[in-house]
């Protein structure tokens, strides 16, 4: 039996999800020992089972000792802890995403653990011209306008930041994939993307899609994204990872997944339209995410393909279809993260709470 440890902070998430299935398919003798931390612990359930779970607030006052405690003895630490709600408490999302970077770095430090891989995006990358592929040399100073790429760009300083001024610390490793789709994602970016009074299934019956055609996004699926930790964590492969599948997808892409029929609208008067729907709370995505969208870079794999012998298994469009799938149909597993939207909860849950976009803890 493998006696290797590996601590896993966000473990009930998209990716952490992905990555417990990923571990738990290896055989007996290689599989690792997984301590899943999260905020909230999953209900019984594949993949959660088999795990030794711990609650964990990144963002608490004792967070990195707790952490520290945890790690002791483990050989790697993943963090993918990270926020997306409320979109309105932008200080929020940085005391969970950059603030949890923070602590993981210091917790990983304190305890001596090998190796931190650190979640990092495409969303760290500067802009880009449209179709520019990049490899991880591209700046990572992110994209003003868009927290969510603000903040991945603010982690990646404190990493270089830590690297010179720790060089005795862990080796870091980061994994920079372009938007992560699973099926089993399908009901969580519902609930963080869609109105709460939108029914998921009336995604099979739109009959247009508003968008510039300009759009050109690199994508990836979970399961590979996983795939890619793994094999960094066998290496010990220090660095940054970019993790992507082919093609990049655009708006007819997307289009052809709904069926429905691309209409162009300009990005600035798309961005108008999101911008003055999330001021009024009508829907969760900011505008920064619009910016973001049209500004990312086409990732150069080449690093990944030739230091981890990684490859995705699923291509971009493939992903797409079984995300859009998992939307329409309500995808969900047994974790806080990943559950099931039900409108009757949504509508109790704005009458109690408010809505989404302003409850510290979505």
């Amino acid at each position: 039996m493998d006696q290797r440890r590996i601590v896993i902070v966000g473990a009930s998430g998209n990716i952490g999800t992905a990555l417990l299935r990923r571990w738990q398919a290896e055989s007996e003798n290689d599989r690792p020992h997984l301590v899943g931390m999260s905020r909230r612990r999953p209900a019984t359930g594949a993949p959660y089972d088999g795990v030794s779970w711990e609650e964990l607030d990144v963002t608490a006052p004792d967070a990195r000792p707790r952490l520290a405690a945890a790690l002791a003895g483990a050989d790697a630490v993943v963090n993918l802890a990270w926020g997306f709600q409320p979109s309105h408490d932008v200080d929020q999302l940085e005391r969970v995403g950059v603030g949890g970077t923070r602590v993981v770095l210091g917790a990983a430090t304190d305890a001596g653990v090998p190796q931190l891989v650190q979640l990092s995006s495409v969303g760290a990358y500067a802009p880009a011209e449209r179709g520019q592929r990049v490899d991880e040399s591209y700046p990572t100073t992110g994209v003003p306008s868009s927290p969510y790429s603000r903040h991945k760009a603010a982690a990646e300083r404190l990493m270089d930041d830590w690297e010179r001024d720790h060089p005795d610390g862990p080796v870091i490793t980061r994994m920079r994939p372009g938007l992560v789709l699973q099926r089993d994602a399908g009901s969580a970016l519902v609930r963080y993307t869609l109105p709460g009074w939108f029914p998921p299934a009336a995604l099979r019956l739109l009959p247009v899609l508003p968008l510039d055609r300009s759009l050109s996004v690199p994508m990836v699926h979970s399961d590979d994204v996983a795939d890619a930790i793994v094999r960094a964590v066998r290496r010990r492969a220090g660095g940054a990872f970019n993790l992507a599948a082919e093609p990049a997808v655009g708006r007819d892409d997307i289009a052809a997944v709904l069926r429905a029929h691309p209409v162009q609208v300009p990005t600035k008067l798309l961005r108008t339209v999101v911008d003055a729907s999330w001021r009024v709370h009508l829907q969760p995505l900011d505008p920064g995410w619009i910016d973001l969208a049209f500004s990312v870079p086409l990732l150069d794999t080449t690093r990944a393909r030739r230091a981890l012998a990684w490859a995705p298994a699923t291509d971009a469009r493939q992903a797409l279809a079984e995300l859009i799938s998992g939307m329409q149909t309500q995808a969900s597993t047994p974790s806080p993260v990943l559950r099931r939207r039900s409108l009757v909860d949504q509508v109790r849950s704005v009458v109690q709470r408010g809505p989404l976009t302003r409850r510290e803890r979505p």
